[in-house]
């Protein structure tokens, strides 16, 4: 019930939703509608079809015309955010009682997906933010939740999620900052580096040491951005994501009153591994994105390119190409959406699934963006074309939220535990 309220709300304010067939114009050419073959809405229910045409309309009005100069300029949209927050996309997954859709993971990944043909690197600081809601709503108490989740799915506060360190990229469990108990107050000292959104952000969900060695040692502390001690190095330059900016954030006794401690001590990194097996389906999901919008880049300019007196369409080796892009794409789709839903039930088989999403997706998403670069040949290469952007912001995803090497590792450990 509380799911379907929260959809009706969705629908009527997103009312002026895009049909498939409407003709959108990106880079001058125009995008006829999707074929049935690569549908996203294929399997969904009504209502999931609703949301997800609220979600496209989003992307093409409200981003897609601006995703190339919020690149260039480095620009963080927070209007634009706030604007998809009034649609129910600031806690998507956050209890209503609180302010959120209470939605479910897939429609989740079903809205990251669509959002992110209008610009991945919005997207998915939205899904970054969208998890440190889920977080303290779901580990906070009553006093915190109804302290930091209606200004969160509203976007009138924005989160950041502080894990990484300089030495503790891959190996978490190793962080170093910690968190010395004082009285009512932990004195916070250390460092968090390429966290997104710092220093523009308002809440700090931050991993620390308040025990000894390994994960038992790590809580969770929700840091506020005018707390005393904290401070943020400069904005990094990066290839992609452009749209998000990223610092590193500095603890130098930072005084954090105890009720601002996420569950009991102890119990962050448990935490932080289950905030992250959802961050790992929004990550893909916005991969799906970059590579559906990439799939009808490519297939527009094979039909006006021409090469040799005849379109590039005509050609049999790019029509196998982009023939196994479409199949790339739609598998990396009910993969994301098989994890989705083992994590939204709670199975035991969560966790590998959702590292498989994850390693799968990114890796194959990338190729298929890489891969309608190439079809693109020179322009491909050129600003003036989305394609390079939709590849720049998705290479990072193989990176963050656990390298791909490490997903690796945890479906290995998954299959020989069973062994």
């Amino acid at each position: 019930m509380a799911a379907s309220r929260a959809l009706a709300k969705v629908v009527r304010l997103g009312s002026h939703s895009i049909h498939r067939s409407r003709i959108l114009k990106f880079n001058g050419l125009q995008r006829r509608g999707i074929a049935a073959c690569i549908d996203p809405s294929l399997g969904l229910t009504d209502e999931q079809k609703e949301f997800q045409k609220v979600a496209f309309d989003f992307a093409a009005n409200e981003m897609a015309p601006h995703m190339a100069e919020w690149d260039q300029k480095e620009i963080f949209p927070v209007d634009a955010m706030r604007k998809a927050a009034q649609l129910g996309f600031g806690g998507i997954y956050v209890n209503p009682d609180v302010g959120g859709s209470g939605l479910s993971r897939l429609d989740t990944s079903i809205i990251f997906e669509a959002l992110s043909t209008g610009c991945v690197s919005t997207t998915a600081y939205i899904s970054i933010h969208n998890m440190c809601a889920w977080m303290i709503d779901t580990f906070g108490n009553n006093e915190q939740r109804e302290k930091y989740c209606p200004d969160l799915c509203s976007m009138q506060k924005l989160a950041s999620y502080c894990l990484t360190e300089p030495g503790s990229g891959s190996d978490a469990a190793s962080l170093l900052t910690s968190a010395k108990l004082q009285g009512d107050h932990y004195i916070l000292n250390g460092s968090k580096a390429f966290i997104s959104g710092g220093g523009d952000t308002d809440v700090y969900v931050v991993m620390c040491r308040t025990g000894g060695k390994g994960p038992k040692g790590i809580s969770c502390l929700v840091v506020e951005k005018e707390t005393l001690g904290l401070s943020f190095g400069k904005k990094e330059k990066k290839i992609g994501w452009n749209s998000q900016p990223t610092r590193a954030v500095i603890f130098e006794d930072c005084a954090v009153p105890v009720t601002n401690r996420l569950g009991a001590e102890g119990e962050g990194f448990n935490i932080a591994m289950k905030g992250l097996n959802g961050g790992r389906i929004n990550i893909a999901s916005c991969s799906l994105g970059a590579a559906h919008a990439a799939v009808l880049l490519a297939r527009d300019y094979l039909c006006v390119r021409k090469q040799f007196g005849e379109t590039l369409s005509n050609s049999q080796y790019l029509q196998f190409k982009l023939a196994e892009m479409a199949t790339k794409l739609v598998a990396s789709r009910l993969m994301v959406r098989q994890a989705a839903l083992s994590l939204q039930e709670g199975r035991p088989d969560a966790v590998a699934l959702c590292s498989m999403a994850k390693l799968f997706v990114t890796d194959e998403c990338f190729s298929i963006c890489n891969q309608a670069l190439q079809m693109h040949g020179g322009y491909g290469y050129l600003k003036d074309y989305a394609v390079q952007q939709y590849l720049r912001d998705i290479r990072v995803h193989q990176i963050l939220e656990g390298t791909n090497e490490v997903m690796r590792m945890i479906i290995a450990r998954s299959l020989l535990a069973e062994s």
